[in-house]
């Protein structure tokens, strides 16, 4: 049976760095929230539209698509921040305090490294887009740069929030993984 995860939010410590990168995460999730609750409201006007007033639509379903994956981008770094992705921290809590700091920093460096990568490639292809003019193929036809902007600015803060918590981490302002320093594998029998 699945447990709660013991992990915590990432700490800022008082470190200037730190505190603006959170605020940064924090901002970039109420914008995602504002992007899902915005394609909620698009839907629900696309359903209106054609059920009730039985009519056509053009830019609704294009619009949802947009805002769904630029939420989902955008909003990478403050789930990054609250320590909110798919985690599997058996191994990290079966190991001594030395060997967890060790894979850590592995991990962190691996995933800055790939998310840097992404970030790279992001912003070529949204380049791409801006500097040829790219719209899509629709009746609609909004410019491709709009939407391909999320691609660099979501891996731009996602990047920015790792490098926050390599540097918490490597300064001892976090732990590994967010994980206490008590913290333990749960054992049968623990709810």
């Amino acid at each position: 049976m699945a447990s709660e995860s013991n992990a915590m939010v990432a700490r800022t410590g008082g470190n200037p760095f730190l505190k603006t990168v959170a605020a940064i995460s924090t901002v970039a999730g109420w914008l995602s929230a504002a992007m899902i609750v915005a394609a909620v409201g698009i839907t629900c006007q696309m359903i209106w539209v054609r059920f009730v007033l039985n009519g056509s639509t053009v830019w609704q379903t294009e619009a949802v698509i947009y805002l769904m994956i630029g939420a989902t981008l955008i909003g990478l770094p403050y789930v990054q921040r609250l320590r909110g992705h798919v985690n599997v921290d058996l191994i990290p809590l079966m190991l001594p305090m030395g060997a967890r700091r060790v894979l850590a920093t592995v991990t962190l460096g691996l995933s800055i490294v790939i998310v840097a990568i992404m970030l790279y490639y992001g912003f070529e292809y949204w380049h791409f887009a801006w500097d040829r003019g790219w719209t899509s193929d629709t009746v609609w036809g909004p410019p491709l740069w709009i939407p391909y902007l999320s691609l660099p600015i979501g891996f731009g803060l996602l990047l920015l929030q790792l490098i926050a918590d390599f540097i918490a981490m490597r300064l001892g302002i976090d732990t590994p993984f967010g994980l206490p320093d008590d913290a333990r594998p749960p054992m049968m029998g623990d709810r």
